[in-house]
């Protein structure tokens, strides 16, 4: 009935080893192995009411024998009570008595056949109860493992695809090209630099180039030049102040 464990984990009988190194998908075997194990678990089902039916028929029966056996024995004492009470010919009780009896025995017999079967449906019946639980168990646990196959194996495709984009993906020529990028971009910037220094020279009005030839072009030099001055001033007054009177 377990047959399947095999086929599922694909191992088979062979005089070489070969045939493992040809193992079949394992969510192929898997499905495989459920499905066979449904079909076992179906003939299971169906022996299992077949032996429950006989045990029923055969429950019956016994029943019923021990039953007849009862009433037979009750009719032969009361035959022989007739007799005792001069209702009937005492030979003629004695007769129909022991036939009475002799039927007793045979449904007794038939009781006893009947008891030995349901003793033997009863080992069956546990036994293939048990089967089918064992059954039902396994196949709730490999439905449960083949979502979790199914899973990894998508999540394993996945992986592998990544993987395999990541493989073809030359990362010290990516990096070649992102420095070129940068120097580029640098090289347009000291580009635009210069630029605006040119710009700005070529920008100067003649006005311009005659106020920078006589040092007076620049802020900062006209305000130099003006400090001089106020300090010339400021020693002219201060010598004028300490003159003696005449």
């Amino acid at each position: 009935m377990f047959k399947w464990l095999k086929r599922l984990f694909g191992i088979v009988e062979s005089e070489t080893h070969s045939v493992l190194d040809k193992l079949e998908n394992p969510i192929k075997q898997t499905e495989q192995g459920i499905r066979d194990l449904k079909a076992d678990l179906s003939k299971s089902m169906q022996g299992l009411a077949e032996v429950k039916a006989l045990n029923i028929r055969e429950k019956k029966e016994y029943q019923s024998n021990i039953g007849n056996a009862k009433d037979f024995e009750k009719k032969a004492m009361m035959l022989l009570e007739r007799a005792n009470r001069g209702h009937i010919d005492p030979n003629e009780a004695d007769r129909l008595a022991t036939q009475a009896l002799e039927r007793k025995q045979q449904y007794e017999q038939r009781a006893t056949a009947n008891k030995t079967n349901l003793d033997n449906y009863g080992g069956m019946l546990t036994k293939m109860e048990s089967n089918v639980h064992q059954l039902k168990s396994q196949i709730s646990k490999w439905e449960t493992e083949l979502k979790t196959l199914k899973a990894r194996a998508t999540v394993s495709d996945a992986s592998a695809k990544l993987n395999k984009q990541l493989s073809n993906v030359d990362s010290s020529n990516t990096i070649a090209r992102l420095q070129k990028m940068k120097e580029k971009v640098e090289e347009k910037e000291a580009l635009a630099d210069s630029y605006a220094d040119i710009a700005s020279l070529t920008n100067k009005t003649v006005e311009d180039e005659i106020d920078s030839a006589l040092g007076i072009g620049g802020g900062s030099t006209q305000a130099s030049l003006g400090a001089s001055d106020e300090l010339l001033k400021l020693k002219a007054r201060l010598a004028e102040k300490n003159k003696p009177n005449q």
